[in-house]
């Protein structure tokens, strides 16, 4: 009789199975223990992916399944037994031994299997022991009992066990056969195809792959060495050997063939699609892509689907795929297929454009032409009326379809054979047919220091709910003004000093693809990053330090090369400042209109909305600005390519520069310390303009004298004795400059009183600050202070956000060498000692 096993030996097979075989690894194939000879595969127990935990039940040698660590047989006897505290129960041992162990008769040389466990004697010797009522170590010392021959192995292509009679199959598979018998009534199973497709008895960490072809074998072998080694899954057992037995079930010559049936498991189908992604991206090359309406991003460097399913022209999409896979190598960093996804649904609204107001669906190209592209404006701009898209987007993708028609024609698509042969020249948007973008309102979107503050006293909890990760990487978002891709992407050796010890970040800006870049660093910014250096190290002690990331994710991540990703922090964050209790501030939010100073109305709450990863590198570009950085520095701080970039934090909202005014005017006084604008609440415009042509700033406060405000504020009539001219005012922003001023007069008095005696007596005389300056000075001072004392502290809050924001704002300083030094930035951290 022909051995039904010969016919699976391993062999090389067909050549695609032969190609795969020679992809993979044999230190792989040791690791899982593969054995050519009998196609098993056997799961290390201690292996970060692979590896699987015994169950902690005494003499139970099964795999602990459950987050008690007990497994299945045993949780089921826990919960029976009214669940007993478990450290109790695990001391039991176990008295129901599983029948899948396999092993050999006791009695010496014996080749059948053992009944069971309790005897450890095949069925033959079981009962020659049970007729002559012996206990097992009597009858194994007996001399007339001898060794059997084995009956053969079971019938099932996919076991290795051998027959327990003269019956066709192993105890287990026999059961299994009758049960099938008797539950199928009439109907007679076709057993030959049972025998070929049933599975093998599961014993702990094996998986038999017998009984399947030789390229389905080196495919699931491959596509389990690419998810361990490459991709860092980790993969279950059980439930790799499901999806095994539920593959030779259906008798298929390839994986890709498999029939995923309804109701699969959700771990065994995500395991399928992932063994099915693995096959795919083996033979996948950008040439097999390009003709797809779905591209896998992968072979082109980068990770997600491509998809062109919103343009429907087939012209169009061709082109736009041309474009893409023109453009794809170009991109750069984890947000490349993004960036390339949305310049295609931007042809998508060109496509939609066309099929809506075409009577041909925009089909046939050459009868395109202007009134097409005025169609598609006109479209655009009732998108952005009707609120479907801001005017940004509105902006961005005009200029998009307009680079990519513009590129397209480069790429010679116009050519005879190419699918834009025919398109007529005037189907091109021009730069009058953009729109301009929006006013840049970036340096509106930093958040206040109050919210900065509230935000940093509420990390802990930001940790407690999403991980010391997340933390880590909001602080340092916060600290260095970053992106949170830069942040989140940084290496374990991202920490550098600089010849005098000072403290480095060394990051890639991803956006603009530069890599090296150095930001100095606070100590305190330092020591947060060498905590998290000494985490992942106590993580992971053993891999290379240039290979590690200092943000590692927890996620299929065994080597710690893969980072915590910025969507996964986003997500995070959100949840954490959507818990977080009503914020409320002093300055008034955007969108919500002026504030009445009189009402009694509760403010409204901070928006959260503001809240984000990206507003906390708004927030340190502001910072910096407000503290008087020159902007050629702030530029480097904040790589920016171009200055005009940087400028824009610079400039303050006309919003929130007009309010502040209207406050600090309201705060305005004379030479005398009289109140000049006592009952204003808002100026008119006509009063906005004539302040800005009928003033100029002076030391102090603001001169109205005609020719001073004609000479730019170089030709006083009473050479800079502004406290004792009428065309002089002054208001409570001034009040730091003439507390200065003050002191600085007091100091030259002392000075030429008591120390210097190297002039005339009538040029120490021109030289001496007059007493009545002095006097008037610090009674201005005074009045300042007794009016702002007389504030309530909302008023007395919102005025010094205003001062601020007017001296930020402040563009003409005449300085008459009065020492000026740079406000310091403010700390978020005050709990930091470092």
């Amino acid at each position: 009789m022909t051995d039904p096993h010969a016919a699976i030996a391993h062999t090389s097979g067909s050549q695609a199975a032969s190609e795969i075989w020679d992809e993979i690894s044999p230190m792989f194939l040791d690791l899982i223990r593969w054995s050519a000879e009998q196609r098993v595969v056997t799961f290390p127990q201690g292996h970060t992916l692979l590896g699987f935990a015994i169950c902690t039940v005494s003499n139970c040698d099964q795999s602990g399944t459950n987050a008690n660590r007990l497994c299945a047989g045993c949780n089921v006897r826990w919960i029976r037994q009214g669940r007993p505290p478990i450290e109790e129960f695990r001391r039991n041992d176990r008295r129901l031994i599983r029948l899948q162990k396999i092993a050999r008769c006791a009695v010496l040389d014996c080749e059948r299997p053992w009944q069971s466990s309790r005897t450890s004697l095949c069925n033959t010797h079981a009962g020659q022991r049970s007729r002559m009522n012996l206990t097992v170590g009597e009858f194994l010392a007996r001399p007339d009992v001898v060794a059997l021959p084995a009956f053969g192995r079971c019938e099932v292509l996919a076991c290795l066990r051998d027959r327990s009679g003269h019956g066709p199959y192993c105890t287990g598979h026999q059961t299994r056969w009758l049960k099938l018998r008797a539950g199928s009534g009439r109907s007679i199973p076709d057993e030959m195809r049972w025998r070929r497709t049933q599975s093998a008895i599961a014993f702990r960490n094996e998986i038999s792959m017998r009984a399947l072809p030789d390229r389905v074998t080196a495919e699931l072998l491959y596509a389990l060495q690419q998810r361990t080694m490459v991709i860092g899954t980790k993969t279950d057992a059980g439930h790799f050997r499901t999806l095994t037995d539920r593959i030779r079930m259906q008798e298929i010559g390839s994986v890709e063939e498999f029939v995923d049936p309804v109701g699969t498991n959700n771990e065994i189908a995500r395991l399928f699609q992932s063994t099915l992604a693995v096959l795919r991206r083996r033979v996948m090359t950008s040439e097999t892509e390009r003709v797809k309406d779905e591209w896998d991003a992968t072979v082109f460097g980068h990770r997600g689907i491509v998809r062109f399913d919103t343009i429907s022209q087939r012209w169009l999409k061709e082109a736009t795929k041309v474009w893409a896979f023109n453009d794809l190598p170009q991109r750069r960093g984890n947000g490349a297929k993004g960036s390339c996804q949305t310049e295609i649904r931007h042809m998508g609204l060109l496509s939609e454009s066309l099929q809506l107001q075409r009577s041909d669906k925009g089909c046939d190209l050459t009868a395109l032409g202007r009134d097409d592209i005025t169609a598609f404006l006109n479209r655009i701009a009732f998108l952005q009326a009707e609120g479907s898209i801001r005017a940004r987007r509105r902006v961005i993708a005009v200029r998009g379809v307009a680079m990519m028609l513009d590129r397209m024609r480069a790429l010679g698509l116009t050519r005879p054979g190419q699918p834009l042969h025919g398109l007529p020249d005037d189907f091109a948007i021009t730069n009058r047919d953009i729109p301009d973008l929006p006013e840049n309102d970036e340096a509106g979107r930093d958040l206040p220091g109050e919210v900065m503050q509230v935000l940093c006293g509420q990390l802990d909890k930001l940790e407690t709910m999403a991980g010391r990760e997340v933390r880590v990487v909001i602080e340092l978002l916060i600290d260095t003004g970053r992106r949170p891709d830069e942040i989140c992407q940084l290496s374990l050796d991202c920490l550098e000093r600089d010849q005098s010890g000072k403290p480095i970040l060394v990051y890639t800006n991803y956006k603009a693809n530069r890599e090296g870049r150095r930001l100095p660093i606070p100590e305190s910014t330092a020591a947060l990053i060498e905590s998290q250096q000494q985490r992942v190290r106590e993580r992971f002690p053993d891999k290379p330090i240039r290979e590690l990331k200092l943000l590692p994710t927890t996620v299929m991540n065994p080597h710690g090369r893969k980072s915590i990703s910025d969507g996964h922090t986003s997500v995070r964050h959100r949840a954490w400042v959507d818990g977080l209790p009503d914020i409320f501030v002093s300055e008034p939010q955007p969108g919500l209109g002026p504030v009445d100073e009189t009402a009694t109305t509760p403010k409204p709450p901070f928006d959260k909305h503001r809240i984000f990863p990206y507003a906390y590198r708004h927030s340190y570009a502001q910072r910096h600005a407000d503290a008087g950085v020159p902007v050629d520095v702030l530029c480097d701080l904040m790589d920016h390519r171009k200055m005009g970039t940087t400028q824009g934090y610079y400039r303050v909202g006309e919003q929130r520069r007009r309010r502040a005014i209207e406050r600090v005017t309201s705060m305005q006084f004379d030479r005398h310390g009289d109140r000049v604008w006592r009952e204003a609440k808002a100026l008119l415009d006509s009063e906005v303009l004539r302040r800005a042509v009928g003033e100029i700033a002076v030391p102090y406060g603001t001169c109205s004298e005609p020719s001073n405000v004609a000479a730019g504020g170089q030709d006083c009539p009473v050479r800079f004795r502004c406290v004792g001219c009428s065309h002089f005012s002054t208001d409570v922003s001034y009040l730091p400059d003439l507390e200065a001023y003050l002191a600085d007069l007091l100091r030259s008095r002392e000075r030429l009183r008591s120390a210097f005696t190297a002039a005339d007596d009538w040029a120490i005389a021109e030289t001496m600050p007059s007493d009545d300056e002095i006097t008037r000075i610090r009674q201005l001072i005074s009045r300042i202070h007794t009016d702002v004392d007389e504030l309530s502290d909302d008023e007395r809050t919102q005025i010094e956000q205003a001062v601020g924001i007017v001296r930020r704002a402040r563009t003409s300083i005449v300085g008459l060498g009065i020492p000026r030094t740079r406000q310091p930035l403010s700390g978020l951290h005050p709990d930091r000692s470092a």
